[in-house]
């Protein structure tokens, strides 16, 4: 089972929800509740590498706003670097009403990006 959980990348799933239930501020029993299960059952999930079933799973990431394919198409993520990945979950994280301002400064950090260099 360990080398299925690192190959699918199901081993972080339990230190990713626990960093997006924290910058959510949502204590574990905050989050248990959303979720239906037991705050007990949580600590395993995020402390000792429990798998949850399918749809508390689905529950979980959908609430923490973590990205699916991490999990199932780790390939993919491992494209990735670990600041973009940070990036991506905060991203998720943030207010819809706050994208306008994240995406302006991105748009000013491309045009910098894209200008010539003058000494």
């Amino acid at each position: 089972m360990t080398q299925e959980r690192a190959r699918t990348n199901f081993a972080n799933l339990g230190k990713d929800i626990k960093e997006a239930r924290q910058a959510m501020n949502m204590s574990r029993r905050e989050m248990a509740e959303k979720v239906n299960i037991d705050p007990r059952y949580l600590a395993n999930i995020e402390n000792s590498g429990s798998l949850p079933s399918l749809p508390i799973f689905y529950e979980l990431v959908k609430l923490c706003k973590l990205p699916v394919e991490k999990y199932f198409f780790p390939d993919t993520e491992d494209q990735n670097s670990e600041r973009r990945k940070r990036t991506y979950l905060k991203l998720n994280l943030c207010p819809e009403n706050y994208l306008t301002i994240i995406e302006r400064a991105l748009d000013g950090a491309i045009e910098l990006s894209e200008m010539p260099h003058t000494k």
